[in-house]
C-alpha cells in the first residue's frame, strides 16, 4: 500500500508538468518554434492528401494517391486525426469533421474487425473528441459531458465489441463481426495486449454513460491475465481465451504484450486505483529480474526466464515513457538512450533489432512511422527538460521528411537499409507520431496545462471542473480528461449515501413498513461499491446478456508483427 501511494502521488504532477513560456529553446542551434511549424506542415501534407485522395476509406495509399479500408470501414484516419486537429489549434476543421462523422459513420456493417484496434482507434478517438468538443467551440447538449452525439457513437462502437468478452475466462476474442458477433470457428487465441487494453476507454464510457458493463468486462479481462501469470510473475504473448492456456510463451514488454502494462499504469492514474498500480509494480519487478540486461529488455520464456529472443522491437520504445509516469526517470533515460542509438544508426527504428549483432532482423527491417520513441521523448522532456530529447524530435522530423515524404503524403518505410517505401500511411501517423512530435515542440499547448486554467461546467449532476490538465493518453494517443469521469455520478452517489443512512435509521427504529427502493443504476464508480447489492449486479448481467446479439472482434494480427516463438519457431518465412 505504501509503495502504491508513493507512486500515485507524483503521477498526475508528472503528467501535468508545464514548462515556463519560452523554455522550449533548449540547446543551441535547435529552433523549437521552427520545428513545431515543420511538424504542423507535415500534418497538413498528410491530412489534406487523405481528404483529397482517400476519404471515405480508412487509410491513404500515398504511392498511388488512393485509399483503402484496413481495420473496418470507418474513415479511420479521420477519427484518428480529429483530436490532433484541435491540438494544432484548428477549431473550424475539428467542427467540420465532427459533423461529417455524425452523418457518415455506421457501425452496423458486415465487417470483421479487430476488437483491440476498434477500441483504441475508434472508441478512443470518439471519446477524446467528445470530451474536447466544448473546448473546440461546438455547441454541446445540456447534459454534456454525460451525453452527446460523439459519446453515443463511442458507446455504439463499444457495444459492438461486447460479444467478444462472453467467454468462460472473461478474456475477449480478438476479432468480431460488427453485424453478427463472434464468427463461428473464430480462433480463441488472442494476444495479451488484445485482452488487457480496454480499461482506459471502457471505464471512461462507464463513468460517462452510467452503464457499468464496459468497465466490468475490462476489469474482468485484466484480472484474468493477472490470475494466469507464471510462478515467476510473467505473462506470455498469446493465450487461449477459452481454456486460459498460454499458446505463445514469450514474455517481454513489446509486440503482443505492450499496452497491457501501459493500461495498468494509465488505468491506475485515471481511476486512482491502487490495485491496478500494485499489479503493475509486481510485473515491473519480474520484468527487471528476468528480461532486463544492460538497460535493454529481451524476450524470455515465461515459466523459466531463459532468453528466447535477444531482440529489441520498435514497439518497446513506449517503455521509457511509461517508466517516467511511475517516477522512474533515471532508468527511463538510460533505456531511452539505448533506443536512440538504434534510431541514429538507421534514421528510424526497425521493427526488430538484434541486440548482440547490432543490426536488423531478416524481414523486420521496416519502419511504419511509429510513434513510440517520440512518445517517450515527450514524456521524458516534460519530466527532465533534457535537450537530448528535443534532438530526437529534430532527427525524427528530418528523417521522416527525407525518407518518407512523397507527393501524396508520407509512406511507410519498407526497409531502413535502402529506404524502399510501402504504399501505406497508417492512421496512427496522424493520431500519434505527429501529435507527440508537436507536443514535444509545443511546451505551452493546452494538453500540458498544470491546473492553473480550467473550465467549470454545469451538468445535471452538479458543477464539475474540466480541461485542468493531467490528460491520460490512450495507446493511440487520444487524450482523456480524468476529471470528466467525476462529472456524471456525484449526485447518484450522494443519493445512495442518503438512502443508506435512511435505511439504517429506519431499521434501528424497527419500522419495516418503510422500504426504500434504490434508483435505477445510472452511476458506477469505485466509491459506490459498498452501496451496491446483488440486485444491481444482476441488472448488469441482464444488460450484458441483452447486448449478446451484438458482434465482437478479436486480437490484432498485424502483418508487421512477428509470430513470436511457438515451439521454438521464432521467425516464420510466411509472415
Amino acid at each position: 500500500g505504501t509503495a502504491v501511494r508513493r507512486f500515485l502521488g507524483p503521477l498526475l504532477c508528472l503528467l501535468a508538468l508545464r514548462l515556463p513560456a519560452g523554455s522550449g529553446a533548449a540547446g543551441p542551434g535547435l529552433d523549437v518554434a521552427s520545428y513545431r511549424e515543420r511538424v504542423r506542415a507535415m500534418f497538413y501534407h498528410a491530412y489534406e492528401h487523405y481528404l483529397e485522395s482517400a476519404f471515405p476509406y480508412d487509410e491513404l495509399r500515398p504511392l498511388t494517391c488512393d485509399g483503402q479500408d484496413t481495420w473496418g470501414s470507418f474513415s479511420l484516419t479521420l477519427i484518428d486525426a480529429l483530436d490532433t486537429l484541435l491540438i494544432l489549434g484548428n477549431v473550424s476543421e475539428f467542427q467540420r469533421v465532427v459533423s461529417v462523422l455524425q452523418e457518415g459513420v455506421d457501425f452496423d456493417i458486415d465487417v470483421n474487425a479487430s476488437v483491440f484496434e476498434t477500441n483504441i482507434r475508434v472508441v478512443g478517438g470518439l471519446l477524446s473528441a467528445h470530451l474536447l468538443s466544448r473546448k473546440a467551440g461546438l455547441e454541446v447538449e445540456a447534459g454534456w459531458p454525460c451525453s452527446g452525439p460523439l459519446l453515443r457513437m463511442a458507446e455504439e462502437a463499444a457495444r459492438k465489441l461486447l460479444p467478444a468478452f462472453q467467454t468462460p475466462t472473461g478474456m475477449p476474442y480478438g476479432t468480431v463481426n460488427l453485424l453478427h458477433g463472434v464468427n463461428p470457428g473464430e480462433t480463441p487465441v488472442t494476444c495479451t495486449a488484445g485482452i488487457g487494453t480496454f480499461i482506459v476507454e471502457f471505464a471512461t464510457l462507464s463513468h460517462l454513460t452510467g452503464d457499468p458493463v464496459f468497465e466490468d468486462v475490462a476489469r474482468k479481462a485484466l484480472k484474468a491475465l493477472w490470475k494466469n501469470r507464471s510462478d515467476i510473475g510473467l505473462v506470455g504473448n498469446h493465450i487461449d481465451v477459452i481454456t486460459a492456456k498460454w499458446v505463445a510463451q514469450d514474455a517481454g514488454i513489446g509486440a503482443g504484450v505492450d499496452s497491457y502494462f501501459e493500461y495498468l499504469v494509465k488505468g491506475a492514474i485515471l481511476l486512482q486505483d491502487k490495485e491496478l498500480m500494485s499489479m503493475f509494480l509486481e510485473y515491473n519487478k519480474a520484468i527487471k529480474n528476468y528480461t532486463k540486461f544492460d538497460d535493454w529488455y529481451l524476450w524470455v520464456q515465461m515459466y523459466k526466464g531463459t532468453v528466447s529472443m535477444p531482440v529489441f522491437q520498435s514497439l518497446e520504445a513506449y517503455w521509457p515513457g511509461l517508466q517516467s509516469l511511475i517516477g522512474d526517470v533515471d532508468n527511463a533515460m538510460r533505456t531511452f538512450l539505448n533506443y536512440y542509438t538504434v534510431w541514429k544508426q538507421f534514421g528510424g527504428l526497425p521493427e526488430f533489432y538484434n541486440i548482440p549483432q547490432g543490426y536488423t532482423v531478416d524481414k523486420r527491417e521496416g519502419y511504419p512511422l511509429r510513434p513510440e520513441l517520440i512518445e517517450s521523448a515527450m514524456y521524458l522532456y516534460r519530466a527532465t527538460r533534457d535537450p537530448t530529447l528535443l534532438e530526437l524530435g529534430r532527427d525524427a522530423v528530418e528523417s521522416i521528411e527525407k525518407i518518407s515524404k512523397v507527393d501524396c503524403g508520407f509512406a511507410t518505410i519498407k526497409d531502413l537499409r535502402d529506404h524502399r517505401l510501402d504504399n501505406r500511411m497508417e492512421s496512427f501517423f496522424l493520431a500519434e507520431t505527429i501529435k507527440y512530435l508537436y507536443l514535444l515542440f509545443d511546451p505551452d499547448n493546452f494538453i500540458h496545462n498544470d491546473g492553473s486554467d480550467f473550465d467549470v461546467v454545469v451538468t445535471p449532476y452538479g458543477e464539475c471542473v474540466l480541461n485542468a490538465g493531467g490528460y491520460i493518453f490512450n495507446t493511440e494517443a487520444h487524450p482523456i480528461d480524468p476529471a470528466a469521469l467525476h462529472c456524471c455520478r456525484k449526485r447518484k452517489e450522494e443519493q445512495w449515501e442518503v438512502e443508506d443512512l435512511m435505511r439504517e435509521f429506519y431499521s434501528r427504529k424497527k419500522t419495516k413498513k418503510f422500504t426504500l427502493k434504490r434508483a435505477p443504476d445510472h452511476g458506477e464508480g469505485k466509491n459506490a461499491k459498498d452501496s451496491k447489492d446483488a440486485s444491481s449486479e444482476k441488472a448488469g448481467e441482464k444488460r450484458n446478456s441483452k447486448k449478446s446479439s451484438h458482434s465482437l472482434l478479436s486480437c490484432p494480427s498485424q502483418s508487421f508483427n512477428s509470430k513470436l516463438a511457438v515451439l521454438g519457431q521464432v521467425f516464420l518465412d510466411n509472415t
